[in-house]
């Protein structure tokens, strides 16, 4: 009788730990941890729960109630609040702890948008070491798109602090622009990064923003299918192996008895080019693509020899692999990152070291992009890489095609970065995009306006401050400049608009100039003026 009670016991507690697990709270990925919160607005906070079930939520000395509804949804409205914290919400038997309560700024667009901090430290290292400053917050929302309609929840994802660790994460426009608004009047500042590289604005607005835009709704009904989209996705992953191991069979500088990237390696034979010399990557006409191997004998003081180094090797076109004395010393798989490679101490000797590039071209001209630092670097003291260096071409291939880039298809990034947020408090958003844009400037106009209609109103905020930051400048002949007057024109024509000028403050050999921290400021004197 005994062990039957306490059998029965096991099951009753089994039982209510179970029930009591179904009918736990789940909160969206942003309200969490670390979150900025937007004063002097109704706050909402939202989530799931089993249907019926009680959810109060407190929050500065009040207590709101609410049951979710049948089909498990609940949602709470907070009375406004200034700006403060840290704070602490509870939910049910949930804490969020760490939160501020100040103005909220979404940062959305493209690449220049997305860069952060860490790929602009050649210009501001130390003076992003220096900073640190908790009352800024960074949330970089996930990658994601859905072509069949809006999500409720980003994947996971997490509020960060400025400190000078995680900084380097933080968007690097955002980051200057949430620098200047805080020394500017003291109040808690949240960015919501919800940027992807290379992203044309149609991906960012809903289906009912694009209705006057039929075919991109044709162009994102294509995409419904996931079948079609598996498909497409694992033929594009078998051509690019397959043309990866046919370049790799191919490749006579991995294949012959002593490797081309091997100090032994009798180099004697080759071509001596310039660095920046292109003779190289085209056959009189058309580009040469596959592998191009580069090797530069470098003389290393014996002051420096042994010691710890970084190699930097600027930009290159598309990819490399770099080994230094037979070494592998790192690889970068596309153009626009930096080449920054530490060297280890015991690595370099006093003399000739030997620095060989494996340069990969999948399409166009391959080269090694000029007027970027080329050279070792050491504590004290540095060692050009510019001048002649020996060449031969490891092995000639078709061009790669590029694939299917799924984000970029209309409609898939709001669904899955936008609509999530349509219940979180904003005090403004801020817009850097268009390169990807700029061979249909004729269209963009109304794309814009579309899209700037479409976040207030699926937001709820009807005058939602807009801030436009014009494309820097690109390229000798830059030839962006209609497509800068679009977005002026946008900019002044749409209510509680404005337009940040930036093409002075670009770099004619990168499309992602380093100056953000002069762009940062510009956006948020626009800002100022628009949110007073």
């Amino acid at each position: 009788m005994v062990k039957v009670c306490f059998k029965m016991s096991l099951f009753c507690f089994a039982l209510c730990f179970t029930l009591l697990c179904e009918a736990k709270v789940k909160l969206p990925v942003l309200i969490s941890d670390g979150m900025v919160l937007q004063r002097e607005q109704r706050i909402q906070v939202w989530g799931w729960a089993d249907a019926g079930e009680p959810v109060t939520v407190s929050f500065l000395k009040r207590k709101y109630t609410v049951q979710a509804g049948a089909d498990g949804n609940w949602s709470v409205t907070l009375q406004p609040a200034r700006a403060g914290g840290p704070y602490t919400m509870r939910i049910n038997d949930i804490e969020v702890g760490n939160i501020l309560v100040g103005d909220v700024y979404l940062c959305s667009g493209q690449s220049n948008m997305e860069l952060p901090v860490s790929r602009v430290t050649d210009m501001f290292r130390d003076e992003v070491a220096a900073y640190s400053n908790p009352m800024i917050r960074h949330f970089k929302a996930p990658l994601r798109y859905d072509f069949h309609g809006p999500l409720e929840d980003m994947d996971p994802a997490s509020w960060k602090e400025l400190n000078p660790e995680d900084a380097l994460q933080f968007s690097a426009l955002a980051y200057f622009f949430a620098r200047e608004m805080y020394e500017k009047n003291g109040i808690p500042v949240g960015l919501i990064n919800s940027a992807v590289g290379g992203s044309p604005v149609e991906a960012w607005i809903s289906e009912e923003g694009l209705k006057p835009f039929p075919k991109y709704l044709s162009d994102r009904e294509l995409y419904r299918s996931d079948e079609l989209v598996a498909s497409i996705r694992a033929t594009d992953n078998m051509q690019r192996n397959r043309w990866n191991e046919v370049l790799y069979q191919s490749d006579a500088g991995l294949n012959e008895s002593v490797r081309w990237f091997e100090p032994a390696y009798d180099d004697s034979d080759w071509q001596t080019v310039d660095l920046f010399d292109t003779s190289w990557n085209n056959n009189g006409l058309n580009p040469v693509n596959g592998s191009h191997w580069f090797r530069k004998e470098v003389d290393i003081p014996a002051a420096q020899a042994g010691k710890a180094a970084v190699l930097r090797l600027g930009c290159i076109v598309n990819a490399d692999s770099v080994y230094v004395n037979g070494t592998f010393a790192g690889t970068v798989s596309y153009q626009y990152p930096p080449r920054i490679y530490p060297l280890p101490g015991g690595l370099l000797k006093a003399g000739g070291n030997t620095v060989t590039v494996r340069l990969i071209s999948y399409g166009g001209y391959p080269h090694f992009v000029p007027e970027k630092p080329y050279r070792i670097v050491f504590d004290s003291g540095e060692v050009s890489l510019e001048g002649r260096w020996k060449y031969r071409l490891g092995a000639a291939m078709p061009a790669l095609s590029g694939g299917t880039t799924f984000q970029y298809k209309p409609i898939g990034l709001y669904n899955a970065m936008i609509a999530p947020l349509r219940h979180y408090a904003l005090r403004g958003a801020i817009w850097y995009q268009g390169e990807s844009n700029t061979g249909r400037h004729n269209e963009y106009y109304d794309l814009l306006t579309a899209l700037i209609a479409d976040w207030r109103a699926k937001l709820d905020a009807p005058a939602l401050p807009f801030v436009i930051v014009e494309l820097a400048g690109f390229g000798n002949p830059d030839g962006w400049d209609v497509f800068r007057q679009v977005q002026r024109r946008v900019a002044g024509d749409v209510p509680n608009a404005a337009f940040a000028p930036a093409k002075d403050l670009g770099e004619w050999n990168d499309i992602h100039p380093l100056n953000k921290k002069e762009v940062g400021i510009r956006v948020a004197a626009r800002m100022e003026k628009l949110i007073k």
